[in-house]
């Protein structure tokens, strides 16, 4: 019988899914705010940083075209260093997720799976 069969005759209290109460538990709200709160402003510093790269690339060519050493310019620099932020938001978004999201989220599972909702 699932979790969300009725147990008992009529009138039986109806038992609630247990993934619909991890859901509403206060656990889950503080999982989604340390998300939202890290990935809420990293997504705005990136697309701040690529806006910038783009916006001068359109509007002070001449600026990205000067040279730095040999045929190395601004805007080449600035492109690889699109890529060099990339990785390291990645490194600290897993760092991040490893101390404040992965203990939360493995409780609220395995009190799901163990029945405890």
């Amino acid at each position: 019988m699932s979790t969300t069969e009725r147990i008992g005759g009529v009138g039986a209290p109806r038992p609630v899914d247990p993934w619909a109460a991890a859901h509403t538990s206060t656990e889950f709200a503080t999982l989604r705010q340390r998300f939202r709160g890290f990935v809420l402003p990293m997504t705005a510093f990136f697309l701040a940083w690529y806006f910038l790269y783009v916006l001068l690339a359109a509007f002070a060519p001449h600026y990205m075209a000067t040279k730095v050493v040999g045929n190395v310019n601004i805007g080449l620099i600035f492109g690889l260093l699109q890529f060099v932020s990339t990785f390291a938001i990645t490194t600290v978004y897993v760092r991040f997720a490893s101390r404040n999201l992965d203990p939360l989220s493995s409780q609220i599972r395995e009190r799901v799976e163990g029945g405890a909702w």
